[in-house]
């Protein structure tokens, strides 16, 4: 008997959709090791080895563009736009070529975070087409106006494509916190916060890595996988008694400043043993952050719709501090000498979404 074959889409920007997506897929594997993952992303193997223990096959593919930035705070509007457009121009011809490789390999579902060609190809290879996110392309673009409200609507359509009326295949959305409303599906399956767990526990990190700084004055430092350019290190300078861990490989030599460069070693491994984590908008960082209620310190962010749903979602749930980008760069850092502010709200948030999905997988499978 064949074993079961799922194909995980994920979008070609940054690294947060590949890590939250990583981590259901190694729950996937974990509950039944029989599933053969296929990671269609460009992002880089070593990422998904971070995440999946076991075997994989990673096929290097983009059936979106995201936003092309230079870090993780500035964008190239222009460069995305002509991407996009080629990408249009060249949709028939990517969805022919995924159809192909879908029906060689026997793929039996697809599971995609949340590249908008996904849906079209998973309803011409006539599979179930499931899809995670908290927010569709079409949401980022349309907040942009002009020549993106065209992109926005190619790209509603495609969504559309997991339509939910095809009963017998049960396309359907899992909706993370911190979402728009995602009207392009008319299945959603709200679920709680996905992410990754620590694999270390704090002794063994705290001796690994001789961390003597106690929790409350252990800061980690983390600006997704494009990173920040002119980060104030030199503010680290006039904090010698806290520990300061950051996986910039870049980032200056300092007594206070520990840099991680290990791949073996994630951020999230390394949330429990810190007070806070100081970040830019980014819902992973902030779905692990939350699951193991470690407070947030996040910049504000201009210009990219997904943001404003972060800072109030963190606002709303998390132990916060929300820093202007003038604070965070041009400031002294006195806010680590001020109080966190509580949460908004008392009802905590499902922390189970990564168990959900892949539940709802491997039942899928069992099924089927």
């Amino acid at each position: 008997m064949p074993r079961p074959v799922l194909y995980v889409a994920i979008t070609s920007h940054g690294f947060g959709h590949t890590v939250r997506t990583a981590a259901v897929a190694a729950e996937i594997q974990r509950l039944n090791p029989d599933i053969l993952l296929i990671l269609v992303t460009t992002a880089p193997r070593w990422l998904l080895e971070s995440y999946i223990p076991g075997d994989f096959i990673h096929r290097p593919r983009a059936f979106d563009v995201g936003v092309i930035q230079p870090d993780s705070l500035n964008m190239d509007k222009d460069a995305t736009l002509e991407k996009l457009r080629q990408i249009r121009k060249q949709q028939n011809s990517i969805v022919a070529g995924e159809v192909n490789f879908i029906r060689q390999n026997r793929v039996g579902l697809i599971l995609g975070d949340i590249p908008f060609l996904a849906p079209v190809i998973a309803k011409a290879a006539n599979i179930p087409g499931w899809m995670m996110s908290n927010f569709g392309w079409d949401f980022i673009y349309r907040d942009w106006g002009g020549e993106f409200i065209e992109m926005a609507d190619w790209i509603f359509e495609c969504y559309g494509k997991c339509d939910g009326r095809r009963p017998a295949f049960g396309d359907r959305l899992f909706r993370l916190p911190f979402h728009e409303s995602m009207s392009a599906f008319p299945n959603i399956t709200d679920v709680g916060l996905t992410g990754g767990n620590p694999r270390y526990s704090d002794t063994q990190l705290r001796q690994d890595f001789s961390l003597s700084t106690p929790p409350e004055r252990t800061v980690l430092l983390t600006f997704g996988g494009l990173g920040l350019q002119q980060i104030p290190y030199e503010n680290l300078r006039q904090f010698p008694d806290w520990q300061f861990i950051t996986f910039d490989s870049q980032a200056p030599d300092l007594s206070n400043l520990l840099k991680v460069t290990n791949r073996q070693y994630r951020p999230v491994d390394f949330m429990p043993v810190c007070d806070r984590v100081m970040s830019k908008p980014g819902y992973s960082t902030f779905a692990e952050a939350l699951r193991l209620n470690v407070p947030i310190v996040s910049i504000t962010r201009e210009d990219f719709a997904e943001s404003r749903l972060l800072i109030e979602g963190i606002q709303n749930h998390a132990d916060h501090q929300i820093l202007t980008p003038a604070e965070f760069f041009q400031g002294n850092w006195e806010f680590l000498h001020q109080p966190m502010q509580p949460p908004r709200q008392s009802q905590p948030l499902a922390k189970d979404g990564t168990e959900a999905i892949a539940h709802a997988v491997v039942s899928y499978f069992q099924n089927n």
